[in-house]
């Protein structure tokens, strides 16, 4: 029994081994062909064509803040207090998605290299001319968080919120995707 554990736990800690391995190893490896980062990728994509319409897609920045609306336990007056604020925590492509009808725009993170597949962590869909969005956005254990965005085009930025309630205590959850790129024509 104690060899069985002393291997289930080889196991465990040369799994970490192996992905840093094959890290660095990819990275040391010479290429007979000239490599490209996902993050490049996303930007070639983005300038493959320049649309006069702004559009969401695009590399983004994203923060996030979340507030807390309570009631003292014998006071009338509700109190409001920020509980968690990360700034620029990561970085996501929002890329058109015409492969199904249900969601218009497709959220990835891309804020990690060389991996064998990304995942979609939420689907954009807009409701009225493209100003304001749904997002749904997936979790870990399959929770599925729904926002509601604005898009602001002259600042290229997406804001989103969602309420929780829970007995007296509202949780207010604010997201924020600044765009990176591509900027608008004279930024770039």
């Amino acid at each position: 029994m104690k060899l069985f554990l002393i291997f289930v736990a080889a196991a465990l800690f040369t799994s970490c081994s192996f992905e840093k391995y094959y890290l660095a190893s990819f990275q040391r490896t010479a290429h007979p062909y000239d490599q490209m980062t996902f993050s490049e990728l996303m930007k070639k994509y983005m300038d493959k064509e320049k649309s006069v319409t702004p559009s969401i897609e695009g590399i983004y920045s994203v923060s996030s803040v979340v507030m807390k609306k309570s009631k003292g336990l014998f006071s009338s007056v509700e109190k409001e207090r920020m509980v968690d604020q990360k700034n620029h925590y990561a970085q996501v492509a929002v890329i058109r998605d015409n492969a199904k009808n249900n969601r218009e725009y497709i959220e990835i993170p891309i804020d990690k290299n060389y991996l064998p597949a990304y995942p979609i962590r939420g689907e954009f869909t807009t409701l009225s001319e493209g100003n304001i969005l749904v997002l749904k956005h997936f979790e870990s254990r399959g929770h599925v968080l729904t926002y509601a965005f604005t898009y602001d085009r002259d600042k290229d930025m997406l804001e989103g919120v969602r309420t929780e309630t829970s007995g007296n205590v509202t949780y207010t959850y604010k997201l924020t995707f600044v765009k990176l790129y591509p900027k608008p024509s004279g930024g770039q």
